[in-house]
């Protein structure tokens, strides 16, 4: 919500028309005059109607603090739309301006009617306190709770160290102490980070300037890297014995539960209207699969139920300002995988199992991740020797943060978290033991001698697919040799004739490797090998064969493997082992683009 706060001489409205938002409103509230008095123009937001009596409150609380300090007992609420170019629902806005009305008890109050033109007149004081502007948003109650948070370390000895005094060798896991300290102001930077310009560079993803901001435009080995990591995480959740789902991408903010869960969320959300209802864009496959759950029978036996869906797309309402290459974006893909469990101490063995997989998805993607463990001090003390069990198991020190209350539906979690260039963390996997959403939406299961609510984990084994590339790129820019592993390359090999001579030849290679279902492509351009090596060199492909008159001869290659920076000499059928050594039991996807580079297009 925004608001407009200024004291007037007088102010003096008439109206003129009504809008097909209009309320209706008795003849005595279409022409007013107030003086002396507080005028507070009002703009209700997107977002504000996941807490309508908390952002009224808060309204209230900032008007009586001016009205205050400006010596007046009379206000005029007067609704003002040009305040904010993101407007909650009109249903929204009369709500909380009939409320904000409500809870100014004691004050002369008159409400100008909302969806009518008006015509209108006042003069303003000319003192400092005459002009002032507010901003509510509901996110704000969590901050007026003062919930107080205390961060430690726990070692894989089971010290509990505060974090303030912890000292590490490990850079990043320091790096992440300090991120969380809040002084990470002292690691700010203005530059921009390097995945953004490799997401550029090599042809991988792009801002799209017809969309909203943050909405990204996937290009052909994008989309094949991208196609690569959804499929990787898909194997990982069905092996781990998840269920794959789908779900619809759009909800109902009149449903109790739907709004209910929104707002403890606590992130912003795109709001739009369907006709006459006011519906939400998701931000995670919760609600799809929470109604889905609801609507089984489900009995002890069936438990836990592991549901997985790719969350194609997600959104949030991120701040323009926020938006960040592939770190944060407005449209995402999340990987979602939600568990339901008997009991705390099922939900608690499955935690473990999952964070399993969050930490293996960081060694299969050469990513660095350091743990976060959020959770309340009562449920910290109540199983501490569960906390230090999962720290000894994966031997690591964790960041623990410890929160007086709980401010959400979860009562623990734990957040892996990779560093990007600034030294700020990109949080890629979670796990969340939620201890809400089966109450709030009905979801129950019964026994011999009754029913009960299930425990239910939020899992993302990778986190955001944006970001895990994001990650993936930020880890390797730090590298005098930057790649991305060989299962995820576009190109795995790339064989460079000499000269257009051994072009047929080269064909002959290029069919066998493919038939082992390895990306290989040929560049046939009419350029020099050096100048061919160097650009595959650009395109970080793992494997470069040249073919000239001794390989064709003794039908052998002469192989550079990007990372060994070394040649050596292999049959074909080496080669071909050697790629399926790099990238065993990892998904596979047939190359995209041409394979003759001379019939490729540049996309940037």
């Amino acid at each position: 919500m925004q608001l407009l706060l200024m004291h007037v001489d007088y102010i003096e409205y008439q109206v003129t028309k009504a809008s097909k938002h209009a309320e209706e409103v008795e003849e005595s509230r279409k022409h007013a005059r107030m003086e002396e008095a507080l005028v507070v123009f009002v703009a209700a937001e997107r977002g504000d109607e996941t807490n309508i009596d908390e952002v009224a409150a808060e309204a209230v609380n900032a008007i009586c603090d001016v009205a205050t300090k400006v010596a007046t007992k009379r206000i005029m609420l007067y609704p003002y739309a040009h305040l904010s170019s993101e407007l909650a629902s009109p249903e929204t806005a009369v709500s909380i301006l009939q409320e904000i009305e409500f809870l100014l008890a004691g004050y002369d109050v008159q409400r100008a009617p909302f969806g009518w033109y008006k015509s209108f007149s006042l003069k303003c004081k000319g003192h400092p306190l005459a002009e002032l502007s507010r901003s509510i948003h509901p996110e704000t109650k969590l901050e007026k709770k003062k919930v107080e948070r205390e961060f430690y370390v726990l070692d894989p000895r089971g010290t509990l160290t505060p974090a303030t005094a912890f000292r590490s060798s490990d850079a990043e896991f320091q790096d992440i102490i300090s991120y969380e300290l809040g002084q990470h102001a002292l690691y700010s930077t203005d530059a921009e980070l390097p995945h953004i310009k490799l997401m550029k560079e090599k042809e991988l993803v792009e801002y799209e300037p017809l969309s909203d901001v943050g909405h990204l435009k996937w290009l052909p080995k994008g989309k094949l890297i991208r196609d690569l990591l959804i499929d990787y995480t898909y194997l990982l959740s069905v092996n781990y014995g998840a269920m794959p789902v789908e779900t619809p991408v759009m909800y109902d903010l009149s449903s109790k539960a739907v709004s209910e869960h929104a707002s403890k969320f606590g992130e912003r959300q795109y709001r739009l209207k369907a006709g006459t209802r006011d519906m939400m864009l998701r931000f995670a496959a919760c609600f799809g699969m929470f109604s889905m759950m609801n609507h089984m029978h489900l009995t002890a036996k069936d438990l836990p139920l592991k549901l997985y869906e790719l969350s194609t797309y997600s959104f949030r309402y991120e701040q323009r300002g926020e938006v960040t290459g592939l770190k944060r974006q407005r449209a995402f893909t999340m990987p979602d995988m939600h568990t339901a469990c008997r009991d705390i101490s099922e939900a608690k063995r499955f935690f473990i199992e999952q964070l399993r997989l969050g930490f293996k998805s960081g060694l299969d993607l050469d990513v660095k991740y350091e743990a976060i463990f959020r959770s309340t001090r009562t449920f910290y003390e109540e199983n501490k020797k569960w906390i230090e069990q999962m720290v000894r198991e994966f031997q690591r020190p964790f960041l623990i943060e410890l929160l007086s209350e709980r401010v959400h539906y979860w009562v623990c979690k734990c957040d892996l978290a990779a560093l990007d260039t600034s030294r700020k963390p990109i949080e890629c996997p979670t796990v969340q033991i939620d201890v809400e959403s089966a109450e709030r939406f009905d979801i129950k299961y019964y026994t011999e001698t009754g029913e009960d609510w299930p425990i239910i984990l939020h899992t993302s084994p990778t986190g955001g697919i944006e970001r895990v590339l994001g990650a993936i790129l930020e880890a390797q820019s730090l590298k005098s040799v930057p790649s991305l592993p060989v299962w995820l390359a576009p190109t795995q090999v790339r064989i460079i004739p000499i000269s257009e001579k051994y072009l047929q030849y080269a064909e002959v290679i290029l069919g066998r490797v493919q038939n082992a279902k390895i990306r290989v492509d040929i560049d046939d351009r009419d350029e020099s090998v050096s100048k061919k090596v160097a650009s595959a060199g650009k395109d970080w492909v793992p494997y470069v064969v040249v073919i000239g008159e001794k390989e064709q001869q003794e039908k052998n290659l002469t192989v550079t493997t990007r990372i060994k920076g070394a040649k050596q000499s292999m049959s074909v059928d080496e080669l071909i082992e050697e790629v399926r050594r790099n990238t065993h039991q990892m998904p596979y996807r047939p190359l995209t683009l041409p394979q003759m580079l001379s019939k490729r297009p540049k996309f940037v």
